[in-house]
C-alpha cells in the first residue's frame, strides 16, 4: 500500500532530490529544487511531500503557495506504475482543501503525452496558459536540446469532475460533434489543417522524450506546430478543455 506524507528532515529531503536526479538525470545542470529549498518551504508551510511503499521512497513532490488562494506544485515525480503519481496529486489536493486553497497549479511540457492525459484526463486540470521557452535552457537528461515550453495547468479543486475523478468515478470528456482536427500525426510528423471550428483536436507525438534522441529535426518540428496550433488558440482565448483518446487536446472557442 502506497503511504503519501509530508517530509520535514534533511534525511529525506536528500532521499526525495535523489529521486528526482534519478528521474530527470539533472547532471551538471541547475536542478529544479535544492534539498535545501525543500527544507526551507517545509518549514514556511509550504508543501514537501513524499510517496512511500513500505520503506521505498517511489514519488515526490513539492510546492509553494501562490496568488490567487493557490498551492503552485513546483515540481513532481513518481516511479512508473502502481498509480503513485495520481495518489500524490490525490495528497496535494488534500493537503490544499485543508488549508482552504481553492486551487493548485503546475506547468508541463504540452508535448509529452502521458503527462498531458494525466493531468487532464486522470485528474481534471485544464490548461490556462501556453508559456513559450518557459524555463529557458535546460541542460537535465530529459529535456536537453528541446525548447522549454509549458502549459500552465490549473486544478479547481471542487469542480464537479475534479471531485468525480478523485472518487475514481469514470468522467470522460465528450467531444463536441464537428470538430475538426487543427494538427494531425501522419507518419509521425506534424500535419496542420483547418483551425477555424468551434472545436479542434490538437494532436501531440506518441515520445516526443525518444524523438529528441533518435529524431532531433522531427522533435523540433513538433515542438513548433504546437507552439504555433495550440498555443495560438489558447493566445486568442480558446480554451482546452480536455485530452482524448490518449492523443488529442479539445480545444473550443469561447
Amino acid at each position: 500500500m502506497i503511504e503519501v506524507r509530508e517530509l520535514r528532515d534533511m534525511a529525506e529531503f536528500e532521499r526525495v532530490y535523489a529521486l528526482f536526479d534519478g528521474i530527470w538525470g539533472f547532471g551538471s545542470g541547475d536542478p529544479p529544487i535544492t534539498m535545501e529549498l525543500m527544507r526551507a518551504l517545509s518549514h514556511a508551510g509550504g508543501y514537501v511531500a513524499g510517496a512511500f511503499d513500505g520503506d521505498r521512497l517511489t514519488g515526490g513532490s513539492v510546492g509553494f503557495l501562490a496568488a490567487g488562494n493557490a498551492l503552485h506544485s513546483h515540481v513532481t515525480g513518481a516511479t512508473a506504475g502502481r498509480g503513485i503519481g495520481f495518489e500524490v496529486k490525490q495528497h496535494q489536493r488534500r493537503w490544499a482543501l485543508e488549508r482552504g486553497l481553492e486551487r493548485i497549479t503546475w506547468t508541463y511540457d504540452p508535448l509529452v503525452r502521458r503527462n498531458a492525459h494525466f493531468n487532464l484526463a486522470k485528474l481534471g486540470a485544464r490548461p490556462r496558459e501556453y508559456l513559450p521557452r518557459f524555463y529557458g535552457a535546460m541542460e537535465d537528461a530529459v529535456n536537453t536540446g528541446d525548447e522549454s515550453d509549458r502549459v500552465l495547468a490549473e486544478w479547481s479543486l471542487t469542480d464537479p469532475h475534479v471531485v468525480a475523478l478523485a472518487r475514481r468515478e469514470p468522467y470522460v470528456t465528450p467531444v463536441p460533434g464537428g470538430a475538426v482536427v487543427a494538427l494531425a500525426d501522419e507518419g509521425g510528423r506534424p500535419a496542420p489543417g483547418a483551425a477555424d471550428a468551434g472545436t479542434v483536436l490538437v494532436a501531440v507525438p506518441p515520445d516526443i522524450e525518444g524523438l529528441r534522441r533518435t529524431d532531433p529535426g522531427t522533435a523540433k518540428a513538433w515542438r513548433l506546430a504546437v507552439r504555433d496550433v495550440l498555443g495560438g488558440l489558447m493566445a486568442r482565448g480558446h480554451r482546452v478543455t480536455g485530452f482524448c483518446g490518449k492523443s488529442y487536446y479539445i480545444v473550443e472557442k469561447t
